[in-house]
Formats: structure tokens, C-alpha cells, sequence
């Protein structure tokens, strides 16, 4: 099957097939929706209406491989999600395989699953057959000529059912699960009383950015190396004498485990968080010389970045960054790793007297209560909270774990006078602690604590949150 983005199709063919796009619905979004992602729809959304519209009689059905972000993204998949042609005749969607965590493309990361459509009928929910297959053996690859008996000796099927994330939206993103489990999610999504950010963003030239303090010199001067192994783009690697003022540690995903972070890096933070740009260019000169010599090597790199191009104009400084604000500052927060298959959240507070600085593909919540950001990162990483994230988002090559989980997962404010609140903060505080003893049995023992407690927050049952965590045994 075709599966090309939009954005990355030739100009002339998206001219050509626009016409496609709007007369089955495919494009509900536009203008700044569409440049902030909504519009990252899939050519084989388009592909399976206009093969269903061209080749179908009415009650004839299609066999389709496509990428599972069609029922789980929120903008991109939402008008595949109306299930019905331009012509107004609706498609019933009879079954999905989820075949996301197997892998079955050799040397792809695709989210694969199978869809049965038919033409004629209504979808109606919930869908109650979504087989999920999730991979048992462990250190074994499934080979490309596999048979299917090896295939299902390597694997386990599970039998769930599809709904929409809103009863009142049709086409809003899929909950996936076990129905007993999916009734008790219903519980806990909702609107966060918090919000979250994604990490400082340098518009793709990392290598500039980050940097490894590798001495420091009597004269106050650190030197530093940028990093530029495994940058997308790359540039040359330095090794300069510069102030350590604007050094910030750099919290990257791979540094966040469950209940432990700790930074690996540092980030040359040049970005005024008030004026959201670069700090002025003649303060820069006057009050950190070395860092602007630094940054001047790379000049011509830093005004291409396609980002910078398009939220700067030729006047602003040219190393100004992107997703910097005063809560980029805070001393403490919450934070978890945007590419992930399910969240896994740990507390940061200062470094080295210095906030730390997620990066950009690590999601975080600021605070300036230590019991507060404890509190919250307790419900994220409980069962419930880790297995409804996972119901209404897409696994595989990552998103799992965005900013945007916090618009779909209720929690609520903290309050220093609730004991509940107060107990699962300490608890919070306790798996860290046990974390970093490498006490496993403690830990356990830890989470299962948390996760009464966090069942309690939520209103469920012993028996819902039984279901819940028998059901995150079986996809986690």
C-alpha cells in the first residue's frame, strides 16, 4: 500500500488529488490546523475511499493494509473517521487487526494494521472486533517469509472492541480495549486542570545546541564540544572556551526512566523566555562574547532552519529557539518521553543549581511545589493513568506520550489539605527513592499502592481497576 504524508507527496500530485481529498472529507481541517499537524493525512486514506467509491457495488467489501494512525491520531484521522463516501453512502468498518507492536514490514517502523470495510452500512459502536496481536517471544525477529503457523506460535492475539474517545463525536480518535476496562477509562478521561509543554526546540540544529562541558578553566571559561553524533543535520564539531552563564542541563528522552531522570548534557539556552526570540544580539556581544562568537561559526546553518525562517524574520537574532518559556525555568516538574510506547514519568528538580531543560521530544509539567509535580506524576504513572493513555493513542513509532495527553486524561488540581492527595506525593517520593537503591520488591510493592490510591482519585471500583491492570498486563 501507498502510505506517503501529504506534505511529502509531489506538488503536482497533491494539485491533482485535492479535489479527492475534499469531496470524501478527508481534509476537515485547515489554515493553521493544517501547519500545526492536523493535516498530516496519509495518501492511503485517500486510496481506500476512492478504491471503495470506484470498485465497490453496495454491500461489497474491501481488504485493506493501512497504518493504524487512521483510528487512534486526533486531527490527522478524524475524516477517515466519518466513514462515508462523497457519494453519501456510508462504509462499516467489520474488523481491524492491530498489528502495531509486531512489526511486520522488515526494517520499517510502520504502525500496520488490516481494516474490512463495507460499503452500504453504517460503522456502528462500538466495533467489537479490533484483534490486537502483541509479540511473546522475546530476541526473535519474525522473519519476512514467516508462515502463518509461526506466526501465531510467536504471538497472542487479543480480542477488543472500538469506540470513540467522545460519545458525542464519531469521528474523534478510537479507545481501544477489553469493554469491561474501556467503561472504566470513560472515568478518567477529560480535561486536565494542567497543562504541558514540549521541550525547547533549536528548529532542528541540535548539533549547535547541545553540548558536553568537557573542562573548566581557572578563568571561569568552560570548554565545551558540541554534540553532533547522531544529528539529523549535520554540522562541524568544535571545541571553544565560552561563559558557563547560558549552560543549562539538557534532559533528553532516553534520560527519563520510570520514577528516575537525570540529565546526560547540556543546552546553550540563548532564548529570552519573555520576548520569546533570542536575547538581543548586542547584549549578547556585551554580557557573553564567547557564546556569540560560538554561535557566529554557525550563522549560516542557524538562518536556514526552515522553523526560524518561518517564525523570524531577517531582523531577529539568529540563534532565537523555539518552545522557551518562563516554565522551561521552573525548578521542579513532571516529565516523560513524547516517543514511547507508554508513559513512563519521572520527577526533575534543579541540577548543579540550574533548572534543568527538557528537549523538545520530551513532554513536560512544571511546578514550583515538590509535592505538587510528585502528585501528578503518581497518576501518570499508576496503571490506570498509563493504560488509558495507551487506549486513545497510536504505539509504534512514538507520539504516545505528547504534551496533548493532559487534554484527554482528567487530573486534578492538587491540593496540599487533600491526605490522598498529600499520601500518593509521598509514595511518589518513595519509588524514586527506591529507583535509585535498585529496590525492585520495594517498588512493587510502591505501585501497588499507587495504584489504589489513584483509583480513589478517580472513583473506581477494586473490581475496575482489577480489569484495568489485567488489561495493561496484555498490551504492555
Amino acid at each position: 500500500p501507498p502510505w506517503v504524508n501529504w506534505e511529502n507527496l509531489p506538488e503536482n500530485y497533491r494539485d491533482d488529488t485535492k479535489r479527492l481529498w475534499q469531496e470524501h472529507g478527508l481534509f476537515p481541517h485547515g489554515g493553521m490546523d493544517t501547519i500545526l499537524g492536523k493535516g498530516k493525512k496519509d495518501i492511503s486514506m485517500l486510496m481506500s475511499y476512492v478504491a471503495m467509491d470506484k470498485y465497490l457495488k453496495r454491500g461489497g467489501k474491501l481488504g485493506f493494509l493501512i497504518t493504524q494512525s487512521v483510528f487512534k491520531t486526533a486531527g490527522a484521522g478524524q475524516g477517515f473517521r466519518r466513514f462515508r463516501l462523497g457519494s453519501g453512502e456510508h462504509i462499516q468498518v467489520q474488523h481491524v487487526d492491530d498489528m502495531v507492536e509486531l512489526q511486520p514490514f522488515e526494517g520499517a517502523s510502520n504502525r500496520t494494521s488490516v481494516v474490512i470495510l463495507q460499503k452500504g452500512r453504517p460503522t456502528k459502536y462500538p466495533m467489537p472486533s479490533y484483534l490486537y496481536w502483541k509479540k511473546v517471544v522475546k530476541g526473535k525477529s519474525i522473519a519476512i517469509d514467516s508462515s502463518l503457523d509461526d506466526v501465531l506460535q510467536m504471538t497472542q492475539r487479543r480480542q477488543f472492541t472500538a469506540e470513540p474517545v467522545d460519545a458525542k463525536d464519531p469521528t474523534s480518535p478510537w479507545l481501544t480495549g477489553k469493554p469491561k476496562a474501556i467503561k472504566a477509562v470513560k472515568k478518567i478521561l477529560g480535561q486536565s486542570d494542567y497543562g504541558a509543554h514540549a521541550g525547547c526546540y533549536t528548529g532542528g540544529l541540535n548539533g549547535v545546541y547541545w553540548v558536553d562541558i568537557i573542562d573548566k578553566r581557572p578563568d571561569g571559561l568552560v570548554v565545551v564540544s558540541n554534540i553532533t553524533e547522531g544529528a539529523k543535520k549535520k554540522v562541524e564539531n568544535i571545541q571553544m572556551a565560552i561563559e558557563p552563564d547560558l549552560l543549562y542541563p539538557l534532559l533528553r528522552g532516553r534520560d527519563v526512566r520510570r520514577w528516575h531522570a537525570e540529565p546526560s548534557a547540556h543546552i546553550l539556552m540563548v532564548q529570552d523566555p519573555d520576548k520569546r526570540c533570542g536575547i538581543d544580539e548586542d547584549e549578547l556581544k556585551r554580557d557573553y562574547p564567547k557564546i556569540y562568537l560560538y554561535l557566529k561559526r554557525f550563522e549560516a546553518a542557524l538562518r536556514e532552519r526552515a522553523a526560524y525562517k518561518r517564525y523570524f524574520d531577517e531582523n531577529d537574532p539568529f540563534y532565537s529557539m523555539f518552545d522557551v518559556g518562563d516554565y522551561t525555568f521552573a525548578p521542579y516538574k513532571v516529565v516523560w518521553p513524547w516517543i514511547a510506547t507508554g508513559i513512563r514519568a519521572a520527577v526533575v528538580s534543579e541540577f548543579d543549581g540550574k533548572s534543568i531543560c527538557p528537549e523538545h521530544n520530551t513532554s513536560f509539567l512544571e511546578s514550583w511545589r515538590d509535592d505538587e509535580v510528585h502528585f501528578i506524576c503518581a497518576l501518570l504513572n499508576s496503571a490506570i493513568g498509563d493504560f488509558s493513555i495507551r487506549t486513545f493513542y497510536s504505539g509504534g513509532g512514538g507520539g504516545i506520550a505528547s504534551p496533548a495527553v493532559l487534554q484527554k486524561i482528567r487530573i486534578p488540581k492538587f491540593d496540599s489539605a487533600n491526605k490522598v492527595h498529600q499520601e500518593l506525593a509521598g509514595l511518589s517520593q518513595n519509588a524514586h527513592y527506591a529507583v535509585t537503591i535498585g529496590d525492585e520488591a520495594g517498588l512493587r510493592e510502591l505501585e501497588e499502592g499507587i495504584d489504589e490510591l489513584a483509583a480513589q482519585i478517580w472513583g473506581l471500583s477494586g473490581e475496575q481497576l482489577k480489569e484495568i491492570k489485567s488489561s495493561l498486563e496484555g498490551i504492555a
